[in-house]
């Protein structure tokens, strides 16, 4: 599934390509479970409406939408008055593409620009979701967790104190920390030397500290390498990342320690496949 650096690459992307261009059609798939809003809402809520940003909120694709009152052009930095929003669940794309490209097969949704381009989701195993809000009706999405590229190390602490849950898992907890998943838990765990197992709640500051700061430089560096390509992810333009060739644990399982060489191991934590060193880490 892809995480917070691959969200976030992908959001990007879209944005540096359609933000400012309008929606002139969309069209929808005929399978229901990518659709958290359904398809016909989708379109007439989307269609005539511009794409005044795309970010990342948590592990979901946000497009804040404007209209234009009277045939007036809506500037990009205009308050929004919709949303649409993305999940790419484990198999999603986000495509920018332009309407002469090959189709995919297991393409759920294609809106067609003004500018000639597209925007394209596509879902082979259909587990992402597409919903839009009407800002005026409902609140704008909103992640559960806190940022980690943002939080700061008291609140950070605070939200580990007391918990019997094991680290990795804690780190997994959506409602705890927004966007973090397998690969990056693994990898930061791994610069802070800390062991995945170890209970959350009994965790030094100093260790947390580290974790913390872990945690954001990991993530930093995968979002300038385009993200992580392990399985089928690829940013906006259908390119894939180049943070996997600095993995140190994940998913390598018996290959020796980049720091001390002593073979990597594999095991589960709250049903997740899990990977350390248990040399460096402690």
């Amino acid at each position: 599934m892809p995480e917070l650096p691959e969200i976030e690459t992908i959001a990007r992307g879209v944005d540096a390509r359609t933000r400012g261009d309008q929606i002139v059609e969309a069209w929808f798939g005929r399978h229901r479970e990518p659709f958290k809003t359904p398809p016909a809402r989708q379109a007439k809520g989307l269609e005539g409406r511009t794409i005044l940003a795309v970010h990342r909120t948590g592990k979901h694709i946000v497009c804040e939408l404007g209209i234009a009152c009277s045939g007036a052009s809506v500037e990009s930095g205009s308050e929004p008055d919709a949303q649409w929003i993305v999940h790419l669940g484990m198999t999603g794309r986000l495509l920018v593409t332009t309407p002469d490209g090959p189709v995919a097969d297991h393409t759920h949704a294609r809106l067609r620009l003004k500018s000639g381009r597209e925007i394209r989701f596509v879902d082979p195993r259909r587990f992402g979701r597409l919903e839009f809000r009407d800002l005026g009706r409902t609140a704008g999405f909103r992640a559960a967790g806190k940022e980690p590229l943002a939080i700061g190390a008291e609140e950070f602490a605070g939200l580990f104190r007391g918990r019997k849950l094991a680290i990795k898992a804690a780190l997994l907890n959506q409602a705890l920390l927004t966007g973090v998943g397998n690969i990056y838990a693994d990898e930061s765990l791994f610069r802070a030397g800390i062991r995945p197992r170890r209970r959350a709640g009994r965790l030094t500051r100093a260790e947390l500290e580290r974790l913390r700061l872990a945690l954001r430089s990991v993530l930093e560096q995968a979002i300038r390498l385009g993200g992580s390509s392990v399985s089928d992810y690829v940013d906006a333009d259908g390119v894939r990342g180049f943070f996997q060739l600095q993995h140190c644990v994940y998913l390598r399982t018996g290959q020796p320690c980049r720091q001390c060489q002593t073979p990597i191991r594999r095991i589960l934590v709250g049903g997740r496949g899990t990977h350390y060193c248990p040399h460096c880490q402690q």
